[in-house]
């Protein structure tokens, strides 16, 4: 083997992956330009386009390595000659992390069916440890014997949005205010009570958020102060202590963040110790770098292998007609294999399938619809998959399906956050709970529909419930965009064929959606169903839907709150 073949594959390999983390940064780095500038159409293609980067880097550089070196591609030893030299090559970057999961990503690419080696690829590296970088530089810092009033006008003051403020002065006796109903009324101020705020700020959809903590009462506290750029100028929109709604903001349901990490791990760090619901990999991807973010996951899923001994098995609920879903009941996860044949009335194919989760993954998910990870040659302990499972997945998915010695191979999967389906939710909790959910599963159809997205598919059965009582969509087969579809009143029958008529008996286009119709199959536990139809009274209006279309062609880019709109320091209608 020529031995100057490596290093000039590891060159390669290190500059695709400079290429993308330089153009990452530079399309982060415009975030705050489309904010100040209140360019929500730039804010939404920049967001896509920064998501594009990692596959076309990879894909490129797989490529070229794939012209000059194929021969060598498939040895082994020569990846382990190309590991180690890249592993030296980037051991003085501060985000190495991101450049062994680029690495990763490179050779699967490279070796189709490569499966995962620990030898050959950044498995278990770094897991549950990172290189310390000290934080201080991290924040503004501002010292209790200031005063709350001083402390709010320093952070105001800091934090120059280049754009005038709506009314600065109101802002500051909001946020005080806030902060002594929420927070002095509860702690008392001691000397050594300091607050601190990231000096990055955090970009999503048309709001900046500042996040930091106050040392008080023995603890830190962390808070987010979301800003919004109006009209009339900028002005803060509330403050936020729960941590309920903190972990809801970095939720996996919405779209990644654009904050400027020069040291990634360090910011990490510090939303961990802040956030405390979340997990490495769901911060990482919270920030944008989600390719990292699988890496994480993957370690954490083999760590909970690692410590667990049950079984997988067959997902609870209904069967769906196009994924098999299996889960591990000791981790919040499933696991969903798209199948070789769909039950009818499907006809799509499984390329089909996965441009729609393609679609969702750069579309914003405005907190209604679950993140996904997507994985090649996934590996499972035989021994842990229980034979009912087994059988499932040969019956529906065989052709994904391979056996390896004591190893379960699945060629294609997608992981997602285990959620209690809305069906079996609605069967079993009380009628308070139920009216809650029903709500939500009617918010959860709205704001996807001002996304500019239409479900489809919107059986109870396709919604899932979060721990915090939100619905969320996780069934993406038959989701389109909204401005695709015609949304029509029934014609009303007058002729007595028409009205005795078996079928239709008016032609029906396959985008045709008649609103009225949802209300025969949205609800079916009967001491629930009169207060949704009441409730969300607009969905079964082909009217209001109209509306929604109508807003999203002129251009409207509508923006989903991460929080309830009883906590905005004033009506939407003043700003």
């Amino acid at each position: 083997m020529d031995t100057y073949t490596p290093p000039f594959v590891v060159k390669e390999i290190v500059n695709a992956y400079i290429k993308y983390i330089t153009a990452f940064h530079e399309h982060t780095k415009r975030a705050p330009i489309y904010f100040r500038e209140r360019d929500w159409d730039g804010v939404q293609l920049n967001h896509r386009q920064r998501l594009r980067l990692y596959k076309d880097c990879v894909n490129d550089v797989v490529l070229s390595c794939k012209e000059k070196y194929g021969e060598y591609l498939k040895n082994r030893q020569f990846w382990f000659e190309v590991k180690s030299v890249f592993s030296q090559k980037i051991n003085d970057r501060k985000d190495k992390e991101l450049a062994e999961s680029f690495y990763n990503s490179v050779i699967r690419k490279a070796v189709v069916d490569l499966s995962i080696d620990e030898e050959l690829m950044f498995v278990l590296e770094g897991y549950d440890s990172c290189e310390i970088h000290s934080q201080e530089p991290l924040f503004y810092n501002y010292p209790s014997h200031w005063g709350v009033q001083k402390i709010i006008r320093k952070i105001l003051e800091d934090f120059d949005f280049q754009v005038p403020y709506y009314q600065k002065e109101k802002d500051v006796q909001f946020l005080v205010r806030s902060i002594r109903e929420v927070i002095l009324s509860r702690y008392q101020i001691t000397d050594d009570t300091t607050t601190q705020v990231l000096k990055q700020v955090f970009y999503r959809n048309k709001a900046a958020y500042l996040i930091g903590r106050t040392f008080l009462g023995g603890k830190w506290m962390p808070f987010i102060i979301p800003f919004l750029n109006g009209p009339r100028g900028i002005y803060v929109d509330t403050l936020i202590f729960d941590p309920n709604l903190m972990s809801a903001i970095f939720s996996y349901t919405r779209s990644y963040f654009m904050v400027e990490t020069e040291i990634p791990s360090q910011i990490v760090a510090f939303l961990n110790s802040v956030i405390r619901h979340k997990k490495v990999y769901e911060l990482y991807n919270a920030i944008g770098f989600n390719k990292h973010g699988k890496t994480e996951f993957y370690r954490d899923f083999l760590n909970h292998l690692h410590v667990s001994n049950d079984q997988f098995i067959v997902a609870p609920g209904i069967k769906g007609m196009v994924m098999t879903v299996f889960t591990l009941p000791s981790y919040n996860i499933v696991f969903k294999v798209i199948k070789d044949n769909f039950d009818p009335p499907k006809n799509m194919t499984r390329k089909e399938v996965k441009e729609k989760y393609r679609l969702v993954s750069l579309h914003d998910r405005v907190g209604r619809m679950a993140d996904t990870h997507e994985f090649e040659y996934f590996q499972i302990p035989l021994d842990r998959v229980h034979p009912d499972l087994l059988v499932e997945l040969r019956n529906t998915v065989n052709s994904l399906v391979e056996i390896k010695e004591n190893t379960l191979v699945i060629k294609h999967l997608y992981t997602e956050r285990r959620l209690t389906p809305l069906n079996m939710y609605l069967e079993t909790c009380d009628l308070e709970d139920a009216k809650i959910a029903v709500e939500e599963y009617g918010n959860a159809i709205l704001q996807l529909a001002k996304a500019n997205i239409f479900p489809g598919d919107m059986m109870t059965k396709n919604f899932g419930v979060t721990r915090q009582k939100r619905v969320i969509f996780y069934d993406y087969d038959e989701i389109e965009f909204l401005t695709k579809m015609n949304f029509r009143a029934k014609p009303k029958p007058v002729t007595f064929d028409q009205i005795y008529a078996s079928e239709p008996w008016y032609e029906i286009a396959k985008n045709d959606v008649f609103p009225e119709d949802f209300r025969r199959f949205m609800i079916g536990r009967s001491d629930v169903k009169p207060h949704f139809l009441d409730f969300h009274e607009l969905l079964f209006a082909p009217k209001h839907w109209q509306e929604i279309q109508h807003l999203i062609e002129q251009g409207e880019f509508i923006h989903a709150f991460p929080y309830p709109e009883y906590m905005r320091f004033r009506p939407e209608e003043e700003v």
